[in-house]
């Protein structure tokens, strides 16, 4: 039996959204980044639909209710697999299923599947279509302009139109071009230029479909420019390298209180978490690495960074340790983190 969205959702707010990032969208940061944002549409790092059928399920899929509403991610290129991989998603209450389409790396090159699959936009449509009938959850497509040689104005128009021919709820567009050859996937994230213009004009010219920009949005005033022209902007390395954005989020793009009054606050409540989850066998590394630059810019925090950094890997680190880094930090109000 499948599961309905959580807290009776029947649609998702996509305004601002947090983007999946391998090896560091990881649970972890999600439950912490959700205590930061209650409004937030945040995501899961990709996941292979073989990982997801030949794999740990409870592992790669298992998430804290809290986490609400989080996304899915997945790799793949088959149909049929991947309408199963969706199905087991939803299973696991995901309130939306999302196709990578944009992943550059020579894994996901060798797999055809990621930023490859912007030369096979029939394909992504049938993989949209399966999925689509295969889950009541949304169905979403996160791509690039184009890759390689592609000329973005004709690459993104056939994939847009294969995957709004087959239902997609929503595309989120990395507004910048991945070089499969010749760039490394870290360099594909900086060195192709950004085009906003090219999802500006997308979004004009498919009005009924929910569009998405990613890409080098590093401020709510950025997003708010962009919601102007586009249904929701995406945020990736500056809400992962400085969390403390994020506490923003509610109160100036969904006109509701932030959920704590400032950032050290917040960090006292992934307490509990943090106790839980050692109990349960976690390391406290595996969980104060997202908490890094939650005080950036904030007198003491590298000292609060130094302590994580050396007492959190060793044996037997535990919430003490974590207490003890946080003692570090004077109470800084939400203004001032904020500013910083």
């Amino acid at each position: 039996m499948r599961m309905l969205l959580a807290d009776g959702m029947t649609s998702v707010d996509r305004r601002f959204a947090i983007a999946p990032m391998m090896e560091w969208t990881d649970r972890h940061c999600r439950f912490f980044h959700r205590l930061l944002t209650r409004r937030a549409l945040i995501y899961t790092e990709m996941v292979t639909t073989g990982a997801v059928i030949h794999g740990d399920r409870a592992r790669l899929l298992g998430r804290d209710p809290a986490e609400h509403p989080v996304a899915l991610q997945l790799g793949g290129c088959d149909p049929r697999v991947l309408a199963d991989c969706a199905a087991i998603g939803e299973d696991f209450g995901y309130a939306e299923i999302n196709l990578n389409v944009g992943c550059p790396s020579d894994r996901v090159q060798e797999g055809r599947f990621g930023a490859c699959l912007m030369a096979e936009p029939k394909l992504v449509g049938d993989c949209v279509a399966a999925m689509k009938a295969k889950v009541r959850v949304p169905v979403t497509v996160k791509c690039r302009i184009g890759i390689d040689e592609q000329d973005p104005e004709a690459a993104l128009d056939a994939l847009t139109s294969a995957v709004a021919q087959a239902g997609v709820d929503a595309l989120v567009v990395h507004a910048r071009k991945a070089w499969l050859k010749g760039l490394s996937p870290r360099e594909n994230r900086d060195v192709p230029p950004l085009d906003y213009g090219r999802v500006h004009r997308l979004k004009a010219a498919h009005p009924r479909l929910a569009v998405l920009l990613n890409g080098g949005i590093t401020s709510l005033e950025q997003t708010a420019e962009h919601l102007g022209r586009v249904d929701g902007v995406m945020m990736g390395r500056a809400a992962y390298q400085e969390p403390w954005r994020l506490l923003a989020v509610d109160p100036q793009l969904y006109r509701v209180p932030a959920p704590f009054a400032d950032a050290k606050v917040a960090a006292a409540a992934l307490i509990p978490y943090i106790e839980r989850e050692l109990a349960r066998g976690a390391r406290l590394h595996a969980i104060t690495r997202h908490v890094l630059g939650l005080f950036r810019g904030v007198p003491g925090a590298r000292a609060f960074r130094r302590h994580l950094a050396t007492e959190a890997v060793k044996p037997g680190a535990d919430a003490k340790t974590f207490r003890a880094a946080l003692a570090l930090m004077p109470d800084v109000g939400l203004a001032q983190t904020a500013a910083a």
